[in-house]
């Protein structure tokens, strides 16, 4: 077997991202079978890997927000006039029904980052996160994670439209994953999905006879959007996971 760069396998076994993996590493942080690694080391499966307690403490310091994004901000960075996501988060739009314990400072702004995408006019559940471990488990290559969509529609659904968005659609010549798809009311679809192609679900009604009015993000793996309010933020707790 072919030995890999340490910070992939760290990545591999879910330990931290690679880029917090070359940071730890910088750091001293690591050893690889009781001797210091240092940055470009490659590992066999069998070496012994450890990871100091310092790596630990700075990852648990590390904070998940979830935003109640409304239309008119982007995911990531500015584009076009609108505004970041990340801009909504400020000590005042905290929401008042958050329970968990951080205080919220600053620091807590540093490398924070989308855990994925939502669209300029969709609305709902964003996640923001200091922690690669939580945004390679969200928008990593092998990600499995649910995300549920509530999302109004017009236009006539074409015959077998139903089954197709549930399967056997394709987009940018690849087909699409199975989802889980069906009606609401008279005018709002339910997704399901397992993956996020660049506006998706738009594009899959489009495919069907169907024109998106309204998208909004109500879950992410076991995350509820709940009642949050839009525009408001809050943190993940300790006691809860995706």
């Amino acid at each position: 077997m072919e030995p890999v760069r340490l910070s992939k396998r760290l990545a591999e076994l879910g330990v931290c991202s690679r880029r917090e993996a070359d940071s730890y590493i910088e750091q001293g942080w690591v050893k690889v079978d009781g001797e210091v690694a240092v940055l470009g080391l490659k590992v066999l499966p069998h070496q012994k890997i450890e990871v100091d307690a310092r790596a630990r403490a700075a990852q648990s310091a590390r904070v998940t927000i979830l935003l109640n994004k409304p239309v008119g901000y982007v995911s990531g960075q500015a584009e076009k006039g609108y505004p970041p996501a990340v801009t909504l988060v400020t000590g005042s739009s905290r929401w008042v029904g958050d329970t968990a314990r951080q205080r919220f400072t600053p620091g807590h702004l540093k490398g924070l980052a989308p855990a994925g995408r939502l669209d300029i006019d969709s609305v709902g559940l964003l996640v923001l996160t200091q922690d690669g471990r939580i945004a390679k488990q969200l928008i990593g290559e092998n990600s499995q994670v649910e995300k549920e969509y509530l999302v109004r529609v017009t236009g006539q659904l074409i015959p077998n439209g139903l089954a197709l968005l549930n399967h056997g659609l394709s987009l940018d010549d690849e087909p699409l994953m199975p989802a889980e798809v069906g009606w609401q009311n008279e005018d709002q679809l339910r997704f399901v999905l397992r993956q996020g192609k660049k506006r998706q679900i738009r594009r899959m009604c489009e495919l069907v006879g169907l024109r998106v009015t309204g998208l909004k993000r109500v879950r992410i793996g076991k995350i509820m959007l709940g009642n949050l309010p839009p525009g408001q933020w809050r943190y993940l707790r300790d006691d809860e996971s995706f």
